[in-house]
Formats: C-alpha cells, structure tokens, sequence
C-alpha cells in the first residue's frame, strides 16, 4: 500500500503586504540579505510566486532588489558550492 505524502494546504501569505493591502510604493531593501536569501534557492535561483507566497507588485520589487544585490556583488549569482552536492 502506498502513503500518501500529507499535502500542505497552509495559504501561503505576502510577507510585505500589511492586513490593509499592499503597501504603495512596494521597495525592498537590496542590502537586506537576509530576507532577499530566503527568496532564493541554495543555488541561486529565485523562488516563484506560487513557493514564496509574495504578491505579484512584491515579487517584482523583490526580483528587482535581487538583480541589485547582485550586481553589488552582495549576493551570488550562483551556488557557492558547499551545498550537500558540492
């Protein structure tokens, strides 16, 4: 018999978004690190909308915070390599 994995159906919220709405303009701090690395897979690559649960004017203005940190050299474009696969 095969179990099925328990499904998460937890309503993944817009950690910006204030219980009045979005707040107007959406700006996300680039050298915010900490916040912009849960945004992004160990490898680098960022996370949708549908993982991250962000609205779509967050999204946006976290893909566009990532981009700068980036290009600031504050964050990586790809994996360090110290993941589990090297």
């Amino acid at each position: 018999m095969v179990h099925k994995r328990p499904s998460k159906n937890r309503k993944l919220r817009c950690r910006f978004c204030t219980k009045e709405g979005c707040p107007r303009p959406a700006v996300v701090d680039y050298k915010d690190i900490a916040t912009l690395k849960r945004f992004c897979t160990n490898q680098g690559k960022m996370l949708s909308r549908k993982r991250t649960g962000n609205c779509a004017t967050f999204q946006r203005a976290v893909k566009d915070a990532v981009m700068r940190a980036r290009f600031m050299a504050l964050l990586s474009y790809v994996s360090d390599g110290t993941g589990p696969r090297g």
